[in-house]
């Protein structure tokens, strides 16, 4: 989904509401993909568990209540559709498991994952077990697993769990940051990584 302009939106709202030094979108924009808690500290580092407990509830009251439908990307519905008919498919998010329930209930997206794990149900990435939980619930290995993501949280946990990775560059971290982190390939779009996994014997 192209949550990445709501994700700020909704962060920059409650941040407002705190009086919290501002941030730039940049900044909030990079601590997509963490659990709420960790993205708060990074954004302020010094904060008290009470003030970082503050600014999680009130951008988790602003996204749950906000109208806005995040789109998804071009491309993904028909993608999903047809790798859910190949392999399994998982979700490791940032997000909540009430606000991953939602998501998936408005996009219709849920029956095509086999699994999904969510930030409040584990260690935040980059810590493997959200990838490692999935893994084991398809049984399967790491070797058998690709990860494919638009953070560098993202492919972090994919080589802490011991699997490859894929980057999305049309997300929320520059090609720049996502090279750093050594992905089989930094792709622009949905497009793409669909002709890049058509290529790959190995996945497909």
């Amino acid at each position: 989904m192209d949550s990445t302009g709501h994700i700020v939106f909704c962060m920059r709202e409650a941040i407002a509401q705190l009086k919290l030094p501002p941030k730039r979108d940049a900044e909030i924009s990079h601590i997509i993909g963490l659990g709420l808690p960790e993205a708060v500290l990074t954004l302020y580092p010094d904060s008290s568990p009470a003030a970082v407990q503050q600014l999680a509830d009130s951008y988790r009251r602003i996204w749950l209540n906000h109208p806005y439908q995040a789109p998804l990307f071009e491309n993904a519905q028909a993608l999903l559709n047809r790798l859910s008919r190949q392999c399994f498919l998982g979700v490791a998010t940032g997000k909540s498991r009430r606000g991953l329930n939602k998501v998936l209930a408005e996009t219709g997206l849920g029956p095509l994952f086999t699994q999904t794990r969510c930030a409040d149900e584990s260690f935040s990435k980059p810590h493997p077990q959200m990838l490692t939980e999935i893994i084991d619930f398809c049984g399967v290995s790491p070797a058998e697993t690709l990860m494919i993501g638009d953070t560098v949280f993202d492919l972090q946990m994919a080589t802490n769990a011991g699997a490859d990775c894929l980057a999305i560059s049309h997300g929320a971290h520059p090609s720049a940051q996502l090279q750093s982190c050594d992905p089989l390939a930094i792709l622009p779009d949905l497009h793409a990584l669909e002709s890049w996994l058509d290529s790959s014997v190995a996945v497909i």
